[in-house]
């Protein structure tokens, strides 16, 4: 059997245990959030899957609502926060992050919902981070690759130092994960 058969398959069989094992924990999730401030308690964004397809990724909201508009005044105002955003697409200390969503970050239960995205076959647990279309030019020639992929809840680049790497290491990773694809690289990932 091909390994990409297999891999959906095992994606859409855990996926479906997990939905229903964390009903729970979804719904605590989501009441603490509702407490902790105003707002949608998902976050949903387009993003960029297999075959340049977009997709909606489900995320719980760990920003203030407004955070669109909070980081261009952040920029704006801040020329260390401006650079680190440019050179990563993150900030480490951003300051639009709920009290709430500090912990489901550093926990990554943020990013639980994404098992909705497994089941509906939009996203797969390991693979090629999962991006926005204005990220695809930093693929350059190898994005057709990366992307003939389902994206990752957690991927090569998650397990390898996250935020701490610069982007052109997260793409340098997910060139080598897609063109290295195997049980065993997905097995060693999950451990780490």
């Amino acid at each position: 059997m091909d390994y990409r058969l297999l891999k959906r398959l095992l994606d859409f069989i855990f996926s479906f245990f997990l939905i229903i094992l964390f009903i729970p924990l979804f719904l605590i999730i989501a009441i603490i959030i509702k407490l902790d401030s105003k707002g949608d308690v998902f976050y949903i964004q387009k993003r960029i899957g297999k075959k340049n397809k977009t997709f909606s990724c489900y995320k719980f909201r760990t920003m203030e609502p407004e955070a669109k508009y909070l980081l261009k005044k952040i920029l704006f105002k801040n020329p260390n926060f401006k650079n680190e955003f440019k050179e990563t697409r993150k900030l480490i200390n951003d300051p639009r992050i709920t009290n709430i969503g500090k912990f489901l970050r550093f926990s990554s239960l943020d990013e639980l919902p994404q098992i909705i995205n497994v089941f509906k076959g939009d996203m797969s647990f390991i693979g090629p981070r999962p991006i926005v279309k204005s990220e695809i030019k930093k693929y350059g020639n190898d994005f057709e690759k990366v992307f003939s992929l389902k994206p990752g809840i957690s991927g090569l680049w998650q397990v390898s130092g996250r935020n701490k790497l610069s982007y052109e290491k997260r793409v340098e990773l997910d060139i080598f994960y897609s063109q290295n694809i195997s049980l065993i690289l997905d097995i060693k990932i999950f451990i780490k």
